[in-house]
């Protein structure tokens, strides 16, 4: 390219200015959209969007925690949007510029972490159960199961504290959400009897192993159980008897954003019964829109990994904020279960 050539382009850059797309920057959960939901919004909003994935809320935390991330869009799962909100991470929503949020189930349209939807928007729901290879016999039913020495180095839990530390408060009769030092003491000594039967913790990554068939058994989140599932149709889910672990995760607007309008738009699209259902299908979520829901052929919309009956459901507890004295307590017991 010339000199001249390039002045030209440069000047005809600068004169098209104002027609550049509009710009959208998403941070969101791997494997959390359809093929086509980032294009179509691109296309039809006449937009760019910067779409990028994380693996963790811790990730997406220290993120959005320095109040100049650059995301204007992101996904925290429930239990962490009061505490964002109260940091005065979050930009309060408009609930005028979202119309779709009649497309909410009654529940999701009052949920418990954020009742008015003044901060946040459910997005996708879902559970974390056992996933277990159909060779295994007796099957698995609790958390209990963990300590068996038949699963011994086939046998996986979440690289997550909350899960861990959760299953096994909900196997001694607590609630996962503890913070009673006692309680977690319990609970730590019986992580650590349970690390000796583990091949590793490991999150989704660990699909694969099962669809391998060289994981028999593992704690996971019922959404990777179901792809699994999808992949190797002898894997089966099952909710453990105990008790387990409910999460929602929500679309909100950091307050650093300055396009709020047009995240605003975006949210609004997420909630389109169209777009919840397509999202839900291709990546085998739990939808909270009934409209959406509604879409969904009969083998997803009845699927109980997915949707499980109000019987099971009744066994599940939401995880919610922790105090920073029961955090910082947990964090201290995780750090010696991992460093064990």
């Amino acid at each position: 390219m010339t000199r001249r050539s390039l002045l030209l382009a440069a000047a005809g850059a600068a004169g098209c200015g104002g027609n550049r797309a509009r710009r959208l920057n998403v941070f969101n959960w791997s494997e959390y959209v359809a093929p086509e939901t980032i294009s179509n919004f691109e296309r039809e909003f006449r937009v760019r969007v910067r779409y990028a994935t994380y693996e963790s809320a811790e990730e997406m935390l220290a993120k959005a925690s320095t109040g100049n991330s650059g995301w204007d869009v992101v996904f925290p799962s429930n239990s962490y949007i009061q505490p964002m909100a109260s940091a005065g991470l979050l930009a309060r929503l408009d609930h005028k510029r979202l119309p779709n949020l009649a497309e909410l189930e009654p529940f999701f349209q009052s949920p418990p972490w954020d009742a008015s939807l003044s901060w946040s928007v459910p997005y996708m729901h879902s559970s974390t159960g056992i996933v277990y290879d159909a060779s295994v016999s007796p099957p698995p039913v609790g958390w209990r199961d963990f300590l068996s020495e038949r699963f011994r180095g086939r046998v996986t839990m979440l690289d997550d504290p909350n899960e861990v530390i959760g299953a096994c408060l909900k196997q001694l009769g607590y609630s996962l959400n503890s913070c009673d030092p006692a309680q977690l003491a319990q609970a730590r000594n019986l992580a650590l009897e349970q690390k000796r039967h583990l091949r590793a913790y490991l999150n989704a990554e660990v699909r694969e192993q099962l669809v391998a068939g060289d994981v028999l058994m593992a704690q996971l989140w019922a959404t990777t159980a179901q792809i699994g599932i999808d992949a190797r149709p002898s894997l089966t889910y099952v909710y453990p008897i105990e008790g387990f672990a409910l999460y929602a995760d929500c679309a909100v607007i950091l307050r650093e954003s300055d396009r709020v309008e047009l995240a605003h738009e975006f949210i609004n699209y997420l909630l389109r019964p169209q777009v919840s259902a397509r999202i839900a299908a291709a990546m085998r979520t739990a939808t909270p829109s009934a409209g959406a829901r509604r879409l969904l052929p009969p083998s997803l919309r009845n699927n109980p990994t997915l949707y499980p009956p109000p019987e099971t459901l009744a066994r599940g507890e939401w995880f919610t904020a922790l105090p920073p004295a029961g955090q910082r307590l947990r964090d201290r017991i995780w750090t010696e279960i991992k460093t064990a």
